[in-house]
C-alpha cells in the first residue's frame, strides 16, 4: 500500500463536543478523505458490562451500565464495531438511554449534561476476530481485528465513558494527540 493510501486517524475530533450544524466526527473525516461515512445504531440497553469495562468505568459488580452499540460504515462498508459505554446513574433517563442517534454525538451531549471529556486514555491491542465480528465486520476466516479502548474521564478524573472500537486493519494507521 502506498503512502498516500495510508489513512491516518486521530482520536481528538471524537471526544470534544461539535458545534450546532456540524457534521458527525465520522462523517466529516470521511469526507475529508473522498469517502462517505456513516453508521448503523444497533442496540442501545443497560447491563452489567464486561468486567474490563466495569473497573474502567469504576462500578461495582452489582451497578449497570448503557451501551451503545454501532457499525461504523466506510462507503455503506462496515469497518468498525463501537461499542460505548456510561455508567446508568449518568445515561438512565437522558438520550445516551435512547435508541437514536445523538445530534452532536455523545460528547456534546456529555457536556450539555455536565459531563465534559477533558482526560483520554486508549490502548489499542490486535487480536483474531470472534464470529460475531467476522459476520458484522464480513471478515473471512482467520482475520484479525485492531481493538481500541478509549476511557474518557471528567475534569475530576470521573470515568464517564469506555468506548471499544474493533476495526479492520486493513489500511488502519492511529496517531495519538489529544490535549483538551
Amino acid at each position: 500500500m502506498a503512502d498516500q493510501d495510508i489513512w491516518t486517524s486521530v482520536s481528538l475530533p471524537y471526544v470534544r463536543p461539535r458545534r450546532s450544524g456540524q457534521p458527525d466526527a465520522w462523517t466529516e473525516e470521511a469526507a475529508q478523505h473522498g469517502h462517505t461515512g456513516s453508521n448503523i445504531l444497533r442496540e442501545v440497553v443497560e447491563l452489567y458490562p464486561p468486567a474490563s469495562v466495569g473497573a474502567a468505568l469504576g462500578l461495582r459488580e452489582d451497578e449497570p451500565a448503557v451501551v451503545r452499540r454501532r457499525t461504523v460504515l466506510l462507503d455503506e462498508q462496515p469497518i468498525e464495531l463501537a461499542d460505548s459505554y456510561y455508567p446508568a446513574s449518568i445515561a438512565r433517563g437522558t438520550r445516551l438511554a435512547d435508541m437514536r442517534k445523538i445530534p452532536g454525538g455523545a460528547p456534546t451531549l456529555l457536556v450539555e449534561l455536565g459531563h465534559e471529556l477533558v482526560h483520554v486514555e486508549e490502548d489499542v491491542s490486535a487480536r483474531p476476530a470472534t464470529e460475531e465480528e467476522r459476520e458484522l465486520l464480513r471478515l473471512g476466516d482467520h482475520e484479525w481485528v485492531l481493538v481500541l479502548f478509549r476511557r474518557s474521564l471528567s475534569r475530576d478524573r470521573t470515568p464517564i465513558e469506555v468506548s471499544v472500537l474493533t476495526m479492520v486493519p486493513h489500511g488502519r494507521h492511529l496517531r495519538y494527540k489529544l490535549s483538551l
